[in-house]
């Protein structure tokens, strides 16, 4: 078993960085060329202030009719994102895998805080699972991309969880973390967590077309 973590956190590890950086790269090239080509018109009316107001109100909690539309699933989705960028960055145990890869040190998180942070990102997972079974519409646009990325999304949340609460063999759940972790590296160029890589582009061209075109804000 230690011979498999030393793996995971080694060869597997830079393997699962290589293929998120490289898969992320030829995945936004690929979509600026067929915005290119496809879209012209889209690429000619880009306006980057508009684009960064739009950025900036999406971020926003609440400052646009959409999240202010859906209350819950405003706090659960910012919630969610803001307990993961902050437990990717600064759990204490990635705290140590920072500087052990790259040398790098980085502050961590208190422990009351990670284990607070990794319930809030579970619960918010939960929340995003019994709307997609409950709300109908939601439903029926869910493709099995969809299903595939919310459970990638959970997995490294709830080893998280079980390693903290030592349920089984802790060398053993804390593989199974570190390699759900990589598996989320790995897909989100190839599935549907790709939104973290478009997110900013999809947000500056809707802005710039409300913005520049429409001569409105996008709510």
């Amino acid at each position: 078993m230690q011979t498999f973590y030393t793996i995971a956190v080694g060869p597997l590890a830079w393997f699962a960085w290589a293929v998120f950086l490289v898969g992320s790269a030829w995945r936004i090239f690929s979509m600026a060329s067929l915005a290119k080509n496809k879209e012209m018109a889209a690429v000619a009316y880009f306006d980057t202030a508009y684009g960064m107001r739009s950025i900036a109100r999406w971020m926003t909690p609440f400052a646009t009719l959409g999240w202010q539309k859906n209350p819950v699933l405003t706090f659960a989705t910012f919630a969610f994102h803001i307990s993961f960028i902050l437990l990717a960055l600064f759990a204490q145990g990635h705290a140590i895998l920072w500087e052990y890869a790259f040398g790098m040190r980085v502050w961590a998180l208190p422990p009351q805080v990670a284990s607070a942070l990794t319930i809030i990102a579970t619960l918010s997972c939960a929340y995003f699972l019994v709307r997609r079974l409950s709300n109908s519409t939601v439903r029926f646009v869910s493709t099995p991309g969809d299903w595939l990325a919310l459970g990638l999304a959970t997995l490294p949340f709830i080893t998280a969880l079980l390693v903290r609460q030592s349920v089984g063999d802790p060398l053993l759940m804390t593989l199974l973390h570190v390699l759900s972790g990589e598996a989320v590296l790995v897909a989100i160029p190839f599935t549907r967590l790709s939104h973290a890589l478009f997110v900013p582009f999809t947000r500056a061209y809707m802005g710039s077309e409300f913005g520049a075109v429409r001569h409105c804000p996008d709510w």
